[in-house]
């Protein structure tokens, strides 16, 4: 879980330039606190038919 959090950290808040440490500190610390907020989860769930969408290309025809 720790991957996928540090994912979406550099997705929606690394992904610029930050002019020194303490700005970037400032801003994971929002990011964070944003994050604990909203309580999001992960959704675990990967049903067939997800497979199929998302795997098709690697099926054999």
């Amino acid at each position: 879980m720790a991957e996928i959090e540090i994912g979406i950290l550099d997705r929606q808040c690394l992904n610029r330039r930050l002019p020194d440490r303490a700005t970037l500190t400032t801003e994971v610390d929002a990011w964070q606190g944003r994050r604990n907020r909203e309580r999001r989860g992960i959704e675990w769930t990967f049903t067939r038919q997800d497979a199929d969408t998302k795997m098709a290309r690697h099926y054999v025809a």
